[in-house]
């Protein structure tokens, strides 16, 4: 189908999107996850993330864990995959 892949994003996120959250992901240690604002803080800045990354990190639900990398983009209020039925 046609509009499966529109420009190489999935359903329900932008090229741009799917390439933010990838560079999102780059900083976040596999060791951080599952974990809390301040795991992934602490994994981000030990895999140098930069100022923008940590940034965001830290506009993260202090009470909150998460699972994977999809869970802090969503957490941070970016779109996300559509999922299929």
């Amino acid at each position: 189908d046609r509009n499966r892949f529109e420009g190489g994003a999935p359903p329900g996120m932008t090229y741009e999107e799917v390439e933010e959250r990838s560079r999102l992901g780059r900083f976040i240690p596999r060791s951080s996850l599952p974990g809390n604002r301040e795991e992934l803080i602490l994994g981000a800045n030990e895999m140098n993330a930069p100022d923008e990354i940590i940034e965001q990190l830290a506009e993260l639900p202090a009470d909150e864990t998460f699972r994977t990398v999809n869970e802090i983009w969503a957490a941070l209020g970016h779109a996300v995959e559509e999922r299929r039925t």
